[in-house]
């Protein structure tokens, strides 16, 4: 029989909110999704796969960086505003000082033609490695009420709109978005129980 797997965590303090995602933001050069799954839900345990999902999606139609969204979220599940406020200065503080000294550093070497392939090699990692996120990440979606091959369908039809047909996002989020939400929808709809069918008869 396959173990479970184990209980989901949460951070001990407003402290513990703010160092791990101080230390999660100095991990995300270009692939932060990738850290980010990684650190909570496969490290840390504050979340399972779906729940990543679910929280990730909500903190992309968000106003604001998504990882940013994300945090708040998790810091003001468990501590209200003062949580929330934690995991933002996590995400923010000490990253904010690092980037503006490595802004800096390379505005001396912007122009070089070493400096150009790096950006271009650091481009192609990051892709990868958002790419291996998306995938490992598949599997959560077999437990999704719209089904496994509706969401599929959706994804397909998201990165041909945005990759390659060049489709503004906000009309992607409309039209795909708004679909899938109608169709979660009406599959909740089917899966709860008719107000007759919550407590059986009574036998005679």
């Amino acid at each position: 029989m396959p173990a479970s797997d184990p209980p989901l965590g949460a951070p001990r303090s407003r402290a513990d909110l703010f160092w791990s995602f101080t230390t999660l933001a100095l991990q995300g050069f270009g692939g932060v999704v990738a850290v980010v799954q990684r650190e909570l839900v496969e490290k840390k345990r504050w979340l399972s796969r779906e729940q990543f999902l679910e929280d990730w999606a909500v903190a992309q139609i968000m106003p604001g960086p998504n990882v940013v969204n994300l945090s708040m979220m998790i810091g003001g599940r468990h501590f209200g505003v003062a949580g929330a406020l934690a995991a933002l200065a996590g995400m923010l503080a000490v990253p904010t000082v690092l980037v503006l000294a490595l802004a800096a550093l390379f505005a001396t070497v912007a122009d070089a033609e070493v400096a150009q392939r790096a950006l271009r090699g650091m481009g192609a990692v990051a892709a990868g490695l958002v790419l291996a996120t998306g995938i490992k990440l598949v599997g959560a979606l077999r437990a999704n009420v719209m089904g496994l091959p509706v969401c599929a369908a959706a994804a397909i039809a998201a990165f041909v709109a945005v990759a390659l047909l060049r489709v503004p996002l906000g009309w992607v989020l409309a039209v795909v978005g708004g679909g899938c939400c109608l169709w979660a929808w009406r599959c909740l709809g089917r899966a709860s129980p008719a107000p007759g069918d919550a407590h059986p008869a009574n036998p005679s």
